[in-house]
């Protein structure tokens, strides 16, 4: 598999489409660190969210065909998580919110030190006090934040996927950032908050790709 690696997700998908179904195990390891941090940022604990995301890869695989590259593959793969998301919550959820203007600066939270494999949050009690504070911020400011900060959208990327302004996603993500910014930026990056280990990647490949080869 992984001589297949360098492949784009469009070159992906067209190979899959033509039946080399194995290849879509790539798409699976590829986006499971986005579609975590999609569905704990939505409130659900680490077994919720990766039954979310095992239905997301297998909606996505039945849904192949309908892309067609106007948006990116993770935009796309993102919006079917997000739905599922809110279909699963839409019954308790509430939608009421109270906007605050907030000037937007510019000034990215965190600095992005990439993907260092094997890089964990060491001190496990202030992660959990982390992940505790994010949990906490309003949806519509945790789901920006997530998009913005941990998942690496842009402003355009974020304000299609919720449909929303992009005016609101710059307010919306620097509302959460003051939420978040004393307690966070000095220790952790977006990364670290989330984070899908290799292990859980490992298992959520073969639930979903078990599905795939039986359908």
């Amino acid at each position: 598999m992984k001589q297949f690696e360098q492949l784009t997700e469009t070159e992906i998908i067209e190979r899959v489409l033509k039946g080399e179904k194995a290849l879509y195990e790539i798409i699976v390891r590829r986006f499971n660190p986005y579609l975590y941090k999609i569905g704990r940022s939505y409130n659900y604990n680490h077994e919720d969210a990766q039954d979310l995301m095992q239905d997301t890869f297998v909606d996505a695989y039945k849904s192949l065909s309908q892309f067609e590259g106007r948006a990116s593959f993770k935009t796309w793969i993102s919006r079917i998580m997000l739905n599922n998301c809110y279909r699963k919550k839409e019954k308790s959820r509430s939608k009421n919110e109270t906007m605050q203007e907030i000037n937007e600066n510019g000034t990215p939270m965190f600095h992005h030190y990439g993907n260092e494999t094997g890089k964990i949050v060491q001190n496990r009690e202030l992660g959990h006090i982390i992940e505790e504070s994010l949990a906490k911020i309003p949806y519509d400011y945790r789901i920006v934040f997530s998009l913005r900060e941990m998942n690496g959208m842009d402003v355009a990327e974020t304000a299609g996927l919720l449909n929303i302004s992009e005016a609101n996603v710059k307010v919306r993500l620097n509302r959460a950032k003051a939420m978040l910014r004393g307690k966070i930026e000095e220790s952790y990056s977006p990364g670290e908050l989330f984070e899908f280990h290799a292990t859980f990647c490992n298992a959520m490949a073969d639930r979903v790709m078990t599905i795939i080869n039986e359908l």
